[in-house]
């Protein structure tokens, strides 16, 4: 399968769209694009929303056609996180995988909390920096959960599986030998990065211990199910979520892909100059 994105407007901009094509024909990062690459190997399709050490706020627009990624925004305003010393942006490739779904009416029995109603994040730690809109295939090595705002929000921790290291990694020990501090460091970012904007500082279950790969493929497993009862109807509650697809064979298709604009990209727009503010943040251990 060949992916390719159509870009709408300039980057760091409210007119900024994303979609993914297969084949330059429309399709749904959410739905559309397979969740295992090769199910045997476990090599999995992700989504890259946001590319390492950026700043601006890109997701899946659940709730849009064909689901584009879109950059995310807050009372009319583009958002942004902000560099909490020493990192800077955005630490991981960050993206999700397709056809999964945190479900928020299920609490998990072991976080006590409600998924957060989008697909799994995923934190990919391979060298080289990804593009929005790339469908990279990936090993997981573990998973951390995060506590937000009474919500389990899943962090995938995975590796391009073209990476020169890929091979030597196979589980999420394989992490701290290979790239030592980098799990901590993890865990600090997501712990520290709302504060700057107001926010108290994030919880993790477990003590913020990342999970082995058994548990993370548990919880991607559990997640596509999720994701088939949405994608069937059957979720209890669907938040409004745009079903649209091209592949899945139901009353969602062709006549959405009609809908979406042609490629019109745009140069990227300034950021503000206040997003390359530095904050630094002392953190409980």
């Amino acid at each position: 399968m060949v992916y390719s994105t159509r870009q709408i407007g300039a980057k760091h901009t409210l007119e900024y769209k994303c979609y993914l094509e297969e084949d330059g024909k429309p399709i749904s990062p959410f739905h559309d694009i397979p969740l295992y690459a090769d199910e045997e190997k476990q090599i999995l399709n992700m989504v890259v929303e946001i590319p390492r050490w950026t700043n601006a706020k890109l997701e899946i627009s659940k709730e849009e056609k064909m689901n584009p990624i879109i950059q995310d925004t807050k009372k009319g305003k583009l958002r942004y996180v902000r560099n909490c010393f020493p990192h800077h942006g955005y630490i991981h490739n960050y993206g999700a995988f397709p056809q999964t779904w945190e479900d928020p009416n299920h609490s998990h029995p072991e976080t006590k909390a409600v998924g957060d109603d989008d697909p799994v994040d995923v934190l990919e730690i391979g060298e080289t920096i990804a593009y929005t809109g790339q469908v990279k295939q990936v090993k997981v090595l573990g998973i951390m959960a995060l506590l937000d705002e009474g919500e389990t929000d899943w962090k995938v921790i995975a590796i391009d599986i073209n990476d020169p290291l890929a091979p030597k990694l196979n589980d999420v020990e394989d992490v701290e030998k290979y790239f030592p501090g980098l799990l901590r460091a993890t865990n600090e970012w997501f712990r520290i990065y709302k504060i700057p904007d107001g926010k108290p500082e994030n919880q993790f279950a477990f003590s913020g211990e990342a999970k082995n790969k058994k548990y993370a493929m548990e919880i991607i497993r559990e997640t596509h199910e999720s994701w088939k009862q949405l994608i069937s109807g059957k979720a209890v509650d669907n938040k409004g979520i745009s079903l649209a697809n091209t592949t899945l064979g139901d009353e969602f298709s062709i006549k959405d892909v009609a809908e979406i604009p042609s490629a019109a990209p745009k140069e990227d727009a300034p950021i503000d100059k206040s997003v390359d503010k530095w904050f630094f943040i002392s953190g409980s251990a």
